[in-house]
């Protein structure tokens, strides 16, 4: 692509879908992703997080609209073209294979003819699993099956990371030490993440998210400015209050429960 271009590297252009038989899942939807941008997507459960994500990485077809990337309609790539430019994660990693950290990081190879420049124990060495190279995937964690995923990410090139709640089931020792992983890459390398959350004050780490309501875009732009208690009400349908604690970070506040 050339270094001239400026404009946006994911686009959705008044894209809608719809299963078939059911009403549709996204309507009209736009938005665009520059380079280098942290994304959060945050919605309740059904708000159509997931089918946005699998629009963007072109899994889903949208019925109407358009999916650009790098000012290219998605679908005119090739499969292994697209694989160089865009990965996506899938909310659960079907890991039962008997194959070792470095196998499966390898498996990023697969769009090249040529072998890029980095190599497996390079992007090994990148997110810190040096010493689990050769351990079989099934006997890692869910954090750093996670982390094997990235470093095949890596070698596999792709300058956009969309993943579906990546943070979920993971102990909170993990989901940092995973947003810490991502940050540094986004920092070193200039990737592009949107990542799918459920958890309201996680997307406060962000430095923009994207607030969804059954399919639409209800606020995008920073947590502070996105991330009131309105907008919460009708994305969540429950009264929260945006609360600033003594350090001057932003959290979320239900009161009393019971």
């Amino acid at each position: 692509m050339s270094s001239a271009y400026s404009g946006p590297i994911l686009e959705l252009r008044g894209a809608s879908f719809r299963y078939p038989g059911e009403g549709m899942i996204v309507q009209d939807l736009s938005f665009s992703v520059a380079n280098g941008e942290f994304i959060g997507l945050l919605g309740a459960n059904g708000s159509g997080k997931s089918t946005i994500l699998k629009l963007a990485a072109g899994m889903l077809k949208p019925s109407k609209g358009q999916v650009r990337l790098w000012d290219k309609p998605l679908h005119t790539y090739r499969n292994k073209d697209r694989a160089k430019l865009l990965c996506y994660f899938p909310q659960h990693l079907d890991v039962n294979v008997p194959f070792t950290v470095r196998e499966i990081v390898g498996m990023g190879l697969y769009p090249y003819d040529i072998p890029p420049h980095m190599t497996v124990d390079e992007a090994i060495a990148m997110v810190g699993l040096e010493d689990k190279a050769g351990t079989y995937v099934t006997n890692l964690s869910g954090g750093e099956r996670r982390r094997v995923f990235i470093a095949m990410t890596l070698i596999q090139g792709a300058g956009v990371l969309l993943l579906d709640e990546p943070l979920a089931n993971l102990d909170i020792k993990y989901q940092i030490e995973f947003l810490r992983l991502l940050r540094g890459l986004q920092k070193q390398k200039g990737i592009s993440v949107i990542m799918a959350l459920h958890d309201i004050n996680i997307a406060f780490q962000f430095e923009k998210v994207m607030l969804i309501n059954d399919g639409s875009v209800l606020g995008s732009g920073s947590p502070e400015g996105v991330l009131t208690g309105p907008l919460l009400k009708e994305a969540f349908d429950v009264a929260v209050d945006v609360e600033r604690s003594a350090n001057g970070a932003l959290y979320i506040s239900h009161g009393t429960i019971l």
